[in-house]
């Protein structure tokens, strides 16, 4: 859960998010160096990372902009790469961890993987890793339960909604309902491929995971 020794924050107006994913654009927030930023480490695939689109109308970016308006007590580093794997996300979590302090790590990642049909054991382990060595650093996770087309079968597509649910109990941590799930529904909010969200449903998004973000800080402050 987010620490509740998180402290106010005064951001400045144009703060960005982080993408770090090498060689794509990202800016390191701005802030007034008497504070500290604490940071939500976003691991996620192209429905976080603007695809289709230019970064600034991301939600994690438009979500950044809003926290920094309202001088709010986190930002997001969005560490999303379009086509990203769970097994990519394993790969690339130990070179991040090691050039950042996070403050708590969101994953969304897992659709890739179930729409090339890989074994659900496979995408399991690979997120408990992922979370194993977040948890090594004292890093708070939570997941986020992904879903995939129904047209994979009843079969499939239950094993593989039953990973996160397995993952989040093992583990003991929180899972984040599928931002998705409201969007997806509604043609005029997806782009032409039926799979990403399009501009006009990133506001939306945002609308989404500010509950989501503002209950994690709720549920973690009742918690300790």
């Amino acid at each position: 859960m987010i620490k509740n020794a998180l402290l106010a924050l005064l951001i400045s107006s144009n703060l960005l998010c982080i993408d770090l994913a090498f060689g794509s654009s990202g800016i390191e927030p701005t802030v007034n160096n008497t504070k500290t930023v604490s940071s939500i480490l976003l691991l996620g695939d192209s429905l976080s990372a603007s695809y289709g689109m230019k970064q600034n109308k991301g939600w994690v970016y438009l979500l950044n902009q809003q926290l920094a308006q309202q001088n709010s007590q986190y930002t997001i580093t969005n560490a999303s790469i379009s086509g990203e794997t769970t097994s990519g996300g394993l790969s690339r979590i130990p070179g991040i961890l090691s050039k950042k302090k996070f403050d708590y790590l969101l994953i969304e990642l897992g659709g890739n993987d179930g729409l090339r049909g890989f074994p659900p054991k496979l995408i399991k382990n690979n997120l408990l890793q992922i979370i194993k060595l977040a948890q090594a650093k004292n890093i708070p996770v939570s997941i986020m339960s992904i879903r995939i087309p129904p047209n994979y079968g009843p079969r499939y597509n239950k094993m593989f909604t039953d990973v996160f649910v397995e993952v989040a109990q093992e583990t003991n941590i929180p899972l984040m309902p599928f931002f998705m799930e409201s969007i997806a529904v509604m043609p005029k909010l997806m782009q032409a491929d039926g799979i990403h969200p399009n501009v006009e449903a990133q506001s939306l998004i945002v609308d989404i995971m500010t509950k989501e973000f503002n209950q994690l800080m709720i549920d973690d402050s009742s918690g300790k």
